[in-house]
């Protein structure tokens, strides 16, 4: 059916190396390759030395590409060889790593296939492997990646640092990213001062630190107390998305409370939070009608819309707007809305210089909706580990691959 000089030269075997032979296992649809090498001096691949063949290892299996419908598998006995210093060194086939149970083309495979499910259960489905195959392989490749990644002489002159929940309860990580590239620098577990600090600390450098001229965060008092110590000189910047986020809270909190007497306001909730351009047609029709009510939701939503117009207003009069804004707001007389005014004007300064920077974020956004999405289609992630190599693998800009 298949013979040896066929899969040596699928493989691509080095020199010295062949298939000795192939054993079909027609019932499982199942193929096993045995190679072997035949030659008696092999190089120490760490120091070129030239060595003789000592023994060979207990024969080990690796999972392979599957050939057509049949699984397929690789038997070897790897050569040992002994040094000039006496240690004995298994030596390490082209094919795969000896410390794993898949060879490297198989890994490939996995890693494409987990860029485009972003699942690692479908994955491991597709591939017809166990979950824990695919899972380690998500890990190993992200840890290389991060081996191989040196970012030490970049300037960094913008980052962004965000909070993300990874499981039920009160379960958070800390994402800091570079808005420019899109890329997460790296992931630190829970959102404390001490943790914000180890993860700034193991991204950037000393001299890094000091070449932040802003950064983008939500108002988590952790996270601005660390900034203001670690970046003096970057200025503090309470980002449009986390702003409007707030108001965008606001307004369902309104909606919810007055739905309760009106109840032409169920079904609202993405009529209002939804961006106008972007409404349905019967959210449109939705919208028209509630925005044409005097309701309180009609007020906050215009409350926010007011917010969203001071980004594309004069630089110079920031100040001046945002507190016409404030005051404004303030007259509408919800309460729901005094309290985000309230929360923005003890982080003014932050509030302030989103308006007078107007730092594009659009990459951050995007970054923080696919590592919901990411989460969402991976339907949680019960350890922070797990969660950390996934938003690495996905969205850290690495050289995940084994060649």
């Amino acid at each position: 059916m298949f013979t040896e000089n066929f899969f040596t030269t699928l493989l691509n075997l080095e020199d010295g190396w062949e298939v000795q032979s192939i054993e079909t296992d027609l019932g499982n649809a199942e193929i096993y390759i045995s190679i072997s090498c035949r030659l008696q001096e092999l190089a120490d691949d760490q120091t070129g030395e030239l060595c003789k063949v000592y023994d060979h290892a207990p024969e080990r299996e690796w999972r392979h590409l599957d050939t057509m419908q049949y699984k397929t598998y690789i038997k070897c006995k790897l050569p040992r060889i002994i040094a000039s210093n006496g240690k004995v060194k298994t030596v390490q086939p082209n094919w795969a790593s000896g410390y794993e149970r898949h060879t490297y083309l198989f890994e490939h495979a996995v890693i494409d296939l987990l860029k485009a499910t972003k699942n690692q259960t479908k994955t491991a489905l597709l591939m017809r492997c166990g979950f824990n195959i695919v899972n380690r392989i998500l890990h190993v490749s992200t840890q290389r990646g991060m081996g191989r990644r040196n970012y030490s002489q970049v300037v960094f002159d913008q980052l962004s640092i965000d909070e993300k929940s990874f499981r039920k309860g009160h379960h958070y990580i800390t994402v800091l990213s570079h808005p420019h590239s899109g890329c997460v620098l790296d992931v630190g577990e829970d959102r404390t001062k001490e943790s914000v600090k180890a993860l700034l600390n193991k991204s950037l450098t000393n001299e890094q630190l000091q070449q932040v001229k802003a950064i983008s965060m939500d108002m988590w008092k952790a996270f601005i107390t660390t900034a203001q110590k670690m970046l003096p000189n970057a200025a503090i910047v309470h980002d449009r998305f986390h702003l409007v986020k707030y108001l965008n809270e606001a307004i369902d909190k309104v909606r919810r409370r007055e739905v309760k007497q009106h109840e032409e306001l169920k079904n609202s909730r993405y009529a209002l939070l939804k961006n106008p351009e972007n409404l349905a047609e019967k959210q449109r029709i939705h919208f028209d009608a509630i925005a044409g009510a005097n309701y309180e939701v009609s007020k906050a939503w215009q409350v926010r819309e007011n917010f969203k117009d001071l980004f594309s207003s004069e630089k110079l009069y920031a100040w001046k707007l945002y507190i016409k804004w404030t005051v404004d707001s303030q007259k509408r007389k919800i309460k729901e809305i005094d309290k985000v005014v309230a929360m923005f004007n003890n982080h003014i300064k932050g509030v302030v210089n989103a308006l007078l920077m107007n730092l594009n974020n659009a990459m951050a956004e995007r970054l923080n909706g696919k590592i919901q999405e990411l989460k969402t289609v991976g339907k949680g992630y019960r350890t922070f580990t797990n969660f950390r190599s996934a938003i690495l693998f996905f969205h850290g800009g690495l050289n995940l691959y084994p060649h």
